[in-house]
């Protein structure tokens, strides 16, 4: 297999395993939104890094400084197990943002949120 089908059909696990992710987060931790990957397939599993988007501020803080940041962590370990992504150290594969701060930044070039429902395109930046 081509590293190039390798990567695509890696990539369609990964969106697969992170939906599921981001559907139980909605349902359990509040202000919670979405979340995204990026990742370079030339330095993967190193690379791969995962993004928690919060509506707010506020709700982010308190989520972080509550039980589900580690609820967060643990789901995003169980997308990776699920595929048989081995990384030592959850937390350096793991970010968290609020929407109010990306809002903030226009020209940011970092990830960019997609509908679950749509079809993403590429491999950077994948919204769950």
């Amino acid at each position: 297999m081509s590293s190039k089908r390798t990567h695509t059909a890696m990539e369609r696990e990964l969106a697969r395993t992170l939906t599921t992710a981001c559907e139980t987060a909605k349902s359990e931790i509040v202000g919670f939104q979405w979340l995204t990957h990026d990742v370079d397939y030339d330095a993967f599993p190193r690379s791969l890094q995962v993004t928690w988007v919060f509506d707010t501020e506020a709700r982010m803080n308190s989520a972080l400084g509550s039980p589900d940041k580690a609820r967060m962590l643990e789901l995003t370990q169980a997308a990776f197990d699920e595929i048989g992504i081995t990384v030592s150290n959850i937390a350096a594969h793991v970010a968290f943002r609020a929407e109010q701060r990306l809002a903030a930044r226009p020209h940011d070039s970092g990830p960019v949120a997609l509908d679950s429902s749509r079809q993403a395109r590429g491999k950077r930046g994948q919204g769950h």
